[in-house]
Parts: C-alpha cells; sequence; structure tokens
C-alpha cells in the first residue's frame, strides 16, 4: 500500500522541493473526518445500590439507577429500578420507573410499571401506567402529558389559579 519515497531520505536534492509543499497537505480535514466517523459512547451501564447501603439524601442523574437498599430522600433518574429489597420515602421522578420493591412517596415518570411485587403508598402521576396483578398501591394515579414537570401538562382546567373569574 505505500512505497518508501527518497524524499525524506538525507542528502536528496528533493528534500528541498517538498518542503514548501508540506504545509499544504490537506492534514487539518483529517481529524474532522475521523470525529464524524467514529461510534457513538456506548450508554454507560446503571448504577446499582446495594442491598445493603443505606442512603439519607437525594439522588440526581440524567443516567439510570438500580436501588437495591434503602433511600430516605428524592431521586431522579433517567430509568429508575426499584428491586425487590429496596425501600424508598420520598419522590420519585423518572422517564421510565419500574417498581418491584416499595415506595412511599409520589412516583412521576413518563412510563411507570408496577410488577407484582410492587408496594406503592402514594400518588403516582404518570403518562402511561402498567399494575401487574398482585401489586398494592395506595394512593391516587393521575394522567398528565408532561408527568416529570409538576405544574404542566396536566388536564385543561386543572390550574384553579389560571382559571377566569365572572
Amino acid at each position: 500500500m505505500f512505497s518508501k519515497s527518497k524524499i525524506n531520505e538525507p542528502g536528496s536534492k528533493e528534500t528541498e522541493a517538498a518542503k514548501p509543499a508540506a504545509p499544504t497537505t490537506p492534514a487539518a480535514p483529517a481529524p474532522a473526518e475521523t470525529k464524524a466517523s467514529t461510534p457513538p459512547k456506548p450508554k454507560p451501564p446503571a448504577s446499582v445500590l446495594s442491598s445493603d447501603l443505606h442512603i439519607t439524601g437525594n439522588l440526581k442523574t440524567s443516567g439510570d439507577i438500580q436501588v437495591e437498599g434503602t433511600v430516605e430522600g428524592d431521586i431522579r433518574a433517567h430509568l429508575l429500578t426499584i428491586g425487590e429489597t429496596a425501600t424508598i420515602k420520598g419522590e420519585v421522578t423518572a422517564d421510565d420507573v419500574v417498581v418491584n420493591g416499595r415506595i412511599v412517596g409520589r412516583v412521576r415518570g413518563l412510563k411507570v410499571r408496577l410488577t407484582s411485587t410492587a408496594r406503592v403508598e402514594g400518588d403516582i402521576i404518570h403518562k402511561t401506567i402498567a399494575i401487574e396483578s398482585g401489586a398494592h398501591f395506595e394512593g391516587s394515579v393521575q394522567r398528565q402529558d408532561d408527568p416529570l414537570n409538576p405544574g404542566r401538562g396536566g388536564k385543561p382546567g386543572a390550574n384553579p389559579a389560571a382559571e377566569v373569574k365572572q
């Protein structure tokens, strides 16, 4: 594919002629081409909070979390999986929420799924919901177009302050 050229050998007369041409080679566009051709970074795996871990405080990430332990505080994530041994005391907000364990508090999610082992004590605000047979749930269920942002995406007229008084 490549062959050795005599241009770079010491003492060659062609070396002097090649020096002015070197800066005009299209070396600058090559890095841009490699950036465009590199595949996107793979999504990092979910952060796992083990069953022997007890956290007091809020958790916030744009990634995924799998909770197997106990969290006393609010959690915000992209995908949140509550394991069978997990207990959450606080508000849970995520694009996707899968509940296998226990939550005491409000759940907000675009997609919320309560499996047969789930125990939820609190309200669920969702865009889509699935509740398997055997799940325990105490609270209210409310559908919103944008459940991740409180105060937006609700039903028309749901905000009494926005109603017109006569």
